[in-house]
């Protein structure tokens, strides 16, 4: 195994070895939650099908990654590469629309109680199985084209004629317009819920500087007393908004350029690339969530708090909560 090879394999079980448990331990401690609770609420909803996306994207794609690169397991045939590239490829663009849903809710959020926007929050809450069925159709639809295109790497040049090498598999397409369309189908899905969720992120922030400069002006020094729920839970969903941001901004500008080079790459190194940034996020996720979210800490902590405790990922206790 040469020292490449070898960097590459370390660097996916990294990835492998963090994201894994730490999406588990954000699943267990919200069914935990739902257990001890009954229910749980619109935010909390999210971050757990948000957190199962993750864990299907560093334990499908990374760990599979990791067991064919140190030669221990390789499920990358021909069905292989099309049922894990699918896999990923949809709970990839899923966790970028839930990442959406969890920006725009928090928005909704911080309404005034009677005004359109809070009426908008409690018809949000009420639909929000259905909101997560239509993701699941749109995603699945957009990535259909892999169980079609994928096939396992093998020396073959035509593949890579209208191709796209991603290692142990490569997406060969039928014509140059083919991937073309294709490419821009995937960037499209990636773009829209980025840009709308970063208007709400600033939204949000525009939010909190205004409520911060009343309270300063209404109670002074109070503000010391920590922040609030509110805040907090705004911070969080802004802190992972730019995360994504970033790590999908540099993901799509490659997928950009290996679609418009005029010679398909015959190197792997650029769908590596692409493949860490995307399981970068399902990574740092759930670190977020572990370290802002109180009631996945008290989860973890064995806590006996009341279920008062407000939670870092809802609406404040000035909020109207949306059964």
């Amino acid at each position: 195994m040469n020292s490449d090879t070898l960097t590459r394999g370390l660097l996916f079980l990294s990835l492998a070895v963090t994201g894994v448990p730490g999406n588990i331990v954000v699943i267990c401690a919200f069914l935990s939650v739902v257990y001890h609770e009954g229910r749980l609420s619109p935010t909390e909803s999210i971050v757990l099908h948000l957190a199962s996306s993750n864990l299907m994207v560093v334990g499908v794609r990374c760990l599979l990654e990791v067991l064919a690169t140190f030669e221990i397991l390789n499920v990358f045939d021909d069905t292989g590469c099309k049922v894990v590239i699918f896999i990923y490829r949809t709970s990839r663009s899923l966790s970028i629309w839930l990442t959406f849903l969890l920006s725009v809710y928090q928005c909704l959020s911080v309404a005034p109680p009677g005004s359109r926007l809070a009426v908008a929050r409690a018809l949000f809450a009420q639909y929000l199985a259905v909101l997560f069925l239509a993701l699941w159709l749109i995603n699945t639809s957009t990535t259909a084209a892999t169980l079609l295109y994928a096939v396992s790497a093998r020396n073959d040049s035509r593949l890579l004629q209208n191709g796209i090498n991603i290692k142990f598999c490569i997406l060969s397409f039928p014509s140059k317009l083919a991937m073309d369309a294709n490419g821009g189908v995937q960037v499209g899905r990636d773009v829209v819920p980025i840009s709308l969720m970063t208007t709400a992120s600033l939204v949000l922030l525009v939010f909190l500087l205004r409520r911060r400069q009343q309270v300063k002006g209404l109670r002074g020094g109070a503000m010391r007393q920590g922040p609030s729920a509110e805040r907090r839970a705004a911070l969080t969903v802004v802190t992972l908004v730019t995360i994504y941001v970033i790590i999908y901004g540099v993901d799509n500008g490659l997928w950009v350029y290996t679609l418009t080079v005029p010679k398909i790459l015959d190197s792997s190194l650029i769908g590596d690339v692409r493949i860490f940034l995307s399981s970068l996020y399902a990574v740092l996720s759930p670190i977020v969530i572990i370290i802002s979210n109180r009631k996945v800490n008290k989860q973890l902590n064995c806590g006996k708090e009341p279920k008062t405790f407000s939670d870092a990922a809802q609406p404040s206790d000035g909020q109207s909560q949306t059964k």
